[in-house]
Formats: structure tokens, C-alpha cells, sequence
């Protein structure tokens, strides 16, 4: 069985996250979102919040699990079994970053690949701090995130201003 993890903060997860583990459940069997715990980012959603948010949000992707993970993500993997990180690349300027993390990743651990998937066209533009500064300023996020999503969204910042919707 060939396993990969998918790591991030997932605050909160994306239609874009959604769609790269679409992409990644096709190439391997199966496939473990795993949320950060000890995140250097100030997350809106706590760690049990995130993971809830996620599951719900791909309970219908039958090879996909959702774990969480402190430490390094190298350590996990192998803990897992897993033959590789799942990266999402949206455009040129994240090249660079995951670039960098690739390469320290299969010096750590050279058994874990990092395989890279693109999403969607209409999710290159598409993160998770857009989503929330949307949120925050109660503008809609319904074209942008799971419908569970959506509503915790709502229910933290309120409803989207009248049109706004």
C-alpha cells in the first residue's frame, strides 16, 4: 500500500486543499491530511477545530484520512509508512519555499519523497489567509471553502454583509 501525507495548517481547509487531495488520492492509496499542532502562524481554529473541519470536509474521499502531527513532518511520515509529502504548488512564488523544504525533507529522510501537485486553475490564487481576511471583513467564502467550512466561518466572523453574499 502506498502512503502519502498531505501536511499544512488547514486553517481552514480550502476547495484548493480539497483539490489537490483529489489529485493525490488518485496516485496513491491512501492518503493522510495531517494538521499542524505547533504551527509558528496564529491559527483561528484551534488544532481539534481544524482536524473536525477537515474530516468533515473530505468524509467522502473514501482513501483519505485526517491525523494531526507535531515535530517534523519527515518523523511522521516515517512513523506512518508513508513513501511521500504531498505538496500543493499554486503559482511561481511558492516554488521557492517548498523548493527548500523538498530538499531538507529527503536529506532527512531520503525513503519520503515529495511529490508537488498543482490544483485546479481556478484555485491558483486561492489560500487560507485569503479566505480568513475574507471572513474576517464578512465578505462570502462560499465559492472558496467545504460548505462545514463556511458555516464555522460564519459562525466566528458572522454572516457576509448584505451583498457581499
Amino acid at each position: 500500500m502506498k502512503i502519502a501525507v498531505y501536511p499544512g495548517s488547514f486553517d481552514p481547509i480550502t476547495n484548493g486543499h480539497i483539490d489537490v487531495l483529489e489529485r493525490a488520492t488518485e496516485i496513491f492509496d491512501k492518503v493522510i491530511i495531517t494538521v499542524a499542532r505547533n504551527s509558528s502562524k496564529q491559527p483561528i481554529f484551534t488544532t481539534d477545530e481544524r482536524v473536525a473541519l477537515c474530516r468533515q470536509a473530505v468524509e467522502g474521499i473514501r482513501n483519505a484520512e485526517v491525523d494531526t502531527f507535531e515535530g517534523l513532518i519527515v518523523d511522521y511520515a516515517r512513523s506512518q509508512g508513508a513513501v511521500a509529502l504531498v505538496r500543493g504548488l499554486r503559482a511561481l512564488s511558492d516554488f521557492e519555499y517548498e523548493f527548500q523544504m523538498a530538499l531538507m525533507n529527503r536529506k532527512l529522510a531520503s525513503e519520503v519523497a515529495t511529490v508537488f501537485l498543482m490544483p485546479n486553475e481556478k484555485f491558483t490564487y486561492l489560500n487560507s489567509s485569503i479566505v480568513r481576511e475574507l471572513a474576517r471583513h464578512r465578505t462570502s467564502v462560499a465559492d472558496f471553502v467545504p460548505e462545514n467550512v463556511r458555516l464555522a466561518l460564519e459562525a466566528r466572523f458572522g454572516a457576509p454583509h448584505p451583498g457581499r453574499a
